[in-house]
């Protein structure tokens, strides 16, 4: 069955190319003007605020799938805002939102690292609280900012591009030539991956070489596209292609399909989607997908959100917590076909609304299968 059949391939998301910060010139820190809150707000003044790349992505498709179901579970009114893939755009929402007056709880799975610092003043001077996930500077932390950028929340790079350089490492038996496929350049995401990626490769893998890597945005249809150039320039000597998220993956899965060498080839990525479950459960293409990382967008945005609504209505003080408890890395799981079935379970139909259940009850650290295991500063990446 030909992957274009496929429901979720179908529909290769056409990221916009990441724009410019254009509000870079007049970013200031949240720092620089101290407007919070200064007590609790009560819950009917409150809406919940989900910001994500793009509606289109399975990842940030249930970013908005958890937001939805905690506020429910909560009864405090969502907007939903897409970025469309542009910095400007997801800057320009927020403060539009902003502008309305509300007191907002704010998950923001950000395009770019270099947004964090505006959309965290604008949300501070408006006396919103705010959680960013994925991507910031590494010199701007929550405590830094005071209480209103409550936290920074991510699941470890460095770990997910080790797992993956693992499984494809293994499935070549250790020597072969392999492409990357990282996605926004600035993005400390996807830097991470590409680190962990590399390193494991330079320390267990050292038959392997690494061909070419060209960044693709987290867009399907440019990582098709890219494949296909690298497939022009490499041909058969390609035997293993990483990407920075199952996104990406699908599309470069499709461009070997069409040049007859998907059997032959060996992929990972990040993130275990929906489609990715489905051709590894087949043995799609020879088996070609070895290793993934597991973890959830809904598992995100719920615990992004609580954490912001915790500190919102006072019953966490942020400048109180431990750093790692600001600064926080949750745990990531490395999926071959073998252990895939252990992660089934949280693709139900309901699976969004039983962990928001189990975040209330744990609270945003103490919840499986995404659990806080580090933090309190920037990621260490490997040494060269």
């Amino acid at each position: 069955m030909s992957l274009r059949n496929k429901r979720g391939v179908i529909r290769l998301a056409a990221f916009a190319a990441v724009a410019a910060l254009a509000l870079a010139g007049c970013t200031s820190t949240a720092g620089g003007a101290d407007t919070a809150s200064s007590g609790p707000i009560a819950k009917e003044d409150l809406v919940l605020v989900a910001s994500v790349i793009n509606t289109t992505n399975p990842y940030f498709i249930a970013n908005i799938e958890g937001a939805k179901a905690l506020s429910k579970k909560l009864d405090i009114p969502l907007e939903i805002i897409d970025s469309q893939g542009s910095s400007q755009t997801e800057i320009s929402k927020i403060q539009a939102i902003l502008a309305q007056g509300k007191k907002v709880v704010m998950f923001v799975n950000t395009v770019a690292s270099s947004d964090t610092p505006t959309i965290v003043d604008a949300v501070k001077r408006a006396g919103g609280f705010v959680s960013i996930w994925w991507n910031k500077p590494d010199n701007f932390e929550p405590w830094d900012s005071g209480d209103n950028f409550v936290a920074f929340q991510k699941h470890a790079g460095v770990d997910s591009g080790r797992c993956n350089a693992k499984a494809i490492g293994d499935s070549l038996g250790g020597k072969g030539n392999v492409i990357m496929f990282p996605g926004v350049e600035d993005s400390t995401t996807s830097a991470t991956r590409v680190a962990g990626f590399e390193a494991e490769m330079r320390e267990n893998y050292p038959d392997i070489k690494i061909l070419e890597k060209q960044a693709s945005n987290w867009d399907p249809q440019l990582a098709n596209q890219n494949s296909k150039d690298l497939i022009a320039k490499y041909g058969d000597q390609i035997n293993g292609v990483w990407s920075a998220d199952d996104g990406m993956q699908l599309g470069a899965i499709q461009a070997f399909e069409d040049a007859g060498l998907l059997d032959k080839v060996k992929f990972a990525s990040d993130g275990l989607y929906p489609d990715t479950v489905k051709m590894m459960k087949e043995g799609y293409g020879n088996n070609a997908i070895v290793g993934e990382t597991f973890h959830r967008g809904y598992m995100a945005s719920a615990i992004g959100l609580y954490t912001a609504y915790l500190a919102a209505t006072g019953e966490i003080v942020p400048s109180e917590l431990p750093k790692d408890k600001r600064t926080s890395f949750f745990d990531i799981k490395c999926v071959t076909p073998d252990t895939l079935g252990d992660y089934l379970q949280y693709d139900g139909a309901d699976a969004a609304d039983n962990f928001v259940d189990d975040l209330i009850a744990n609270g945003p650290w103490d919840t499986e299968p995404a659990t806080l295991v580090g933090g309190g500063g920037p990621e260490v990446l490997p040494t060269p």
